[in-house]
């Protein structure tokens, strides 16, 4: 399964998980979340804001922001949101997903931030984590140990 590390781009998978939510609210439409849809809007703001400051990061200090080629980074990335999470555009994803379920309304829709995360977790985050941890060093494993990887 190593093959298929760092190859699909995280923003396609989290169409992918959306797309997979939209028809399982379709099939299954009477599986209704007692929750308003309003409640979607704080974490549409959370996640584009999370994903715009993460990737503002990255270009202020001129590193690569490709998913696909950890191994280019020129910098580590450590401040803003970095220093509460090591994946803060990865987050940002998570709650636009979590906001698509809310606004679904569907308890089945709750499954596509599932996968989005487990498979981001095998797939995308854990070979960019050993890419950095061999690209920085000590350095990126000091981080590591005072950073969660999502919260």
């Amino acid at each position: 399964m190593r093959w298929l590390e760092c190859r699909v781009p995280p923003p396609l998978v989290g169409l992918l998980c959306a797309l997979l939510m939209y028809g399982l609210h379709g099939w299954l439409p009477q599986a209704v979340m007692p929750l308003p849809a309003a409640l979607a809007w704080p974490l549409v703001a959370l996640g584009l804001l999370l994903d715009g400051s993460a990737v503002l990061s990255f270009l202020r200090l001129r590193t690569t922001v490709n998913p696909l080629r950890p191994q280019n980074s020129s910098a580590l990335v450590v401040s803003g949101f970095y220093r509460i999470s090591r994946n803060p555009m990865y987050l940002g994803m998570l709650c636009l997903l979590l906001a698509w379920a809310l606004w679904l309304g569907n308890w089945l829709s709750v499954l596509g931030p599932l996968l989005f995360v487990l498979w981001i977790s095998r797939f995308q985050i854990a070979p960019e984590e050993r890419a950095l941890a061999a690209h920085f060093g000590d350095g990126y494993r000091a981080y590591c140990q005072r950073v969660r990887r999502w919260l």
